[in-house]
């Protein structure tokens, strides 16, 4: 698990030959908002399901697409502990903007980040890419879990736009910053859509494979479990505090808490190893304007759909910012 961690955080974005993907499913409940998208080999035919293909583009590595001149700035924001955030913020020139959100052990750089930045700055929307505090290059110290002070530090730069005058239109997280942008919805109700990708639901999976099935008996020993990788050498330590930190993060409740007017949309791949797509679906059956889309055959990092990614979550943006009549300057 630590090695697909590590290969989204360190690979680079770079556009690849695309291929074909397979066919999407929208799924629309005649009694509720919400909505999902899967394969249509996974569903039998029902009148509620339609069948769209979506068209593969490539992303585009230029400073000016499409007439749009991108002009990418580096951005330092002080979060309420006083701890520089970095940032790089690609500039169209338009009053809305979307913040990304990087998972964990990660960063602004990552390959989904940049993949993402690329094509909503073609759509001619300003984006901001930014290093939680005690990641990247970003101040403050690393910690496990952090949910909480991650979600004030996306806050501290929502803030930071308001104060420009900008409309921050939508927030977006991969893996642990899917939790957090779900987090800061439960907190604070100023922005109008959340994108959750790869999210985890239920915090109390996924702690065994990355500490040992005894970590139970091993932090309340020793008050604390230095994670190392395989030549030994420590990458993180947890401490009792911030593990119970994670396991306090109630994502069922926190989803309840959202505003009325807050759209949702959970994407996920349905060969993630890391968080399993059973997640995605708690997440659908609990909040209530949602919109959840299965990527076949994706990973947890979207390896080989990182085009069929870009494109849901832009057209969703894009959907949303319409619905919430939020138009470029």
């Amino acid at each position: 698990m630590a090695g697909l961690s590590m290969y989204c955080r360190l690979n680079p974005y770079s556009p690849k030959p695309l291929t074909k993907h397979t066919p999407s499913t929208t799924y629309h409940h005649p009694s509720s908002s919400s909505s999902f998208s899967i394969s249509p080999s996974s569903l039998p035919k029902s009148r509620f399901i339609k069948f769209s293909t979506m068209a593969s583009q490539s992303v585009p590595s230029e400073k000016t697409v499409n007439s749009v001149i991108v002009e990418q700035q580096r951005v330092n924001v002080k979060n309420k502990y006083g701890e520089n955030l970095v940032g790089v913020l690609h500039e169209t020139g338009s009053t809305k903007i979307v913040i990304l959100c990087h998972g964990f052990q990660s960063s602004k750089d990552s390959r989904i980040n940049r993949n993402l930045a690329e094509v909503l700055t073609k759509q001619g929307i300003s984006v901001f890419r930014f290093d939680f505090s005690g990641n990247g290059e970003s101040e403050g110290t690393f910690q496990y879990g952090n949910y909480v002070k991650e979600a004030d530090d996306l806050h501290s730069v929502v803030m930071h736009f308001v104060g420009l005058k900008r409309v921050v239109g939508a927030i977006v997280g991969h893996s642990k910053g899917g939790d957090v942008v779900l987090v800061y919805a439960s907190k604070y109700h100023d922005v109008p859509t959340v994108v959750n990708l790869s999210g985890r639901y239920n915090m109390e999976r996924g702690i065994a494979e990355r500490l040992g099935k005894d970590y139970t008996e091993r932090i309340e020993k020793d008050g604390f479990i230095d994670v190392k990788d395989k030549e030994g050498n420590v990458q993180y330590r947890v401490t009792k505090e911030s593990l119970m930190e994670r396991l306090a993060t109630d994502m069922h409740a926190l989803c309840l808490l959202f505003g009325k007017d807050c759209r949702v949309m959970t994407v996920h791949g349905s060969a993630d190893e890391i968080i399993r797509v059973e997640d995605a679906f708690e997440f659908a059956k609990v909040i209530a304007n949602h919109k959840l889309h299965i990527v076949e055959g994706a990973d947890h990092c979207y390896t080989k759909h990182p085009t069929e990614l870009a494109e849901v979550v832009v057209d969703y943006i894009n959907e949303s910012f319409q619905a919430n009549t939020i138009t470029l300057q």
